[in-house]
């Protein structure tokens, strides 16, 4: 395989939507990783498939929406550890849990996850996984039937796993995370860890514990009824992906569908949300 690459530079206004929108697009086409940076990301395709229309149907780079800008410029010998290094830092959260990259060093931390960072965007996304984490570490899930819904580098369903719960299924649409939460259940010699490539038609006829949804306010909003269908009477669903701006839309769906609120945590304008059924 070429080591050349097309490396293109987006600096992206307002950033957060407009990157998930456009890393969608990309996706799409021959560009295999992205890297966050501070104003958007980097993405990157190898040079033997790359065209000079590469972007001709990005649709939205001609959106009145977004100001978005980018230079391109050939790489050679591209060193991804060197960029996820710069680029992936570890999140610790509250002494207790440990999201870390090989490259990392091991602490002492009761719950040390290892993820191999082989698509480094999603990083400006730490505070949904920070208090998603958080709201694990305070709940006994000690043999809850569990669901992970989006489940992206698989974090979640890990650390539940670690806590005692089992069987849990992790769910995500997307191919790169369906195959890195299964190397990354593996890396953590999890055993109770079930992934599946899909989305939430997947669900129908399956019931849960335990249901984590870190994804985004459109799809929360429009799986909701099916995640509450599968809930088992005094489950849990515990929410994040969304901003503080988003909470009423959120919490009208869940109570009006006969959850009862219990918790919020906030980080940043970022919120993760708990119910009981």
């Amino acid at each position: 395989m070429s080591n050349i690459y097309i490396g293109y530079h987006f600096t992206i206004e307002p950033k957060e939507s407009g990157s998930e929108i456009l890393i969608a697009q990309l996706e799409e086409t021959p560009f295999e990783s992205f890297i966050e940076t501070e104003n958007g990301f980097s993405a990157f395709v190898q040079k033997q498939l790359w065209s000079e229309n590469i972007l001709k149907d990005i649709q939205i780079l001609e959106s009145p929406e977004f100001d978005i800008q980018y230079t391109f410029e050939e790489i050679e010998q591209v060193n991804w550890n060197e960029e996820w290094e710069k680029n992936f830092e570890p999140i610790d959260v509250d002494n207790t849990c440990r999201v870390r990259a090989p490259f990392h060093e091991k602490t002492d931390a009761k719950y040390d996850i290892v993820i191999e960072p082989k698509m480094s965007f999603g990083t400006g996304h730490h505070e949904t996984t920070f208090m998603m984490i958080q709201h694990l570490l305070e709940t006994d899930v000690e043999n809850m039937k569990t669901l992970d819904m989006g489940c992206g580098t698989a974090i979640l369903a890990i650390l539940a796993e670690m806590k005692g719960a089992k069987p849990i299924d992790a769910i995500d649409i997307d191919n790169w995370c369906y195959l890195n939460s299964i190397e990354n259940a593996e890396r953590n010699n999890c055993t109770n860890i079930t992934v599946y490539e899909g989305d939430a038609a997947l669900l129908e006829g399956k019931t849960y514990d335990l249901i984590i949804a870190n994804i985004n306010r459109n799809i929360l909003l429009n799986d909701m009824q099916q995640y509450i269908d599968c809930l088992n009477k005094g489950g849990l669903l515990l929410l994040s992906g969304f901003y503080e701006e988003d909470i009423p839309a959120i919490d009208a769906s869940c109570t009006e569908k006969g959850l009862t609120f219990v918790k919020k945590f906030s980080r940043n304008n970022w919120v993760s949300l708990k119910y009981v059924n």
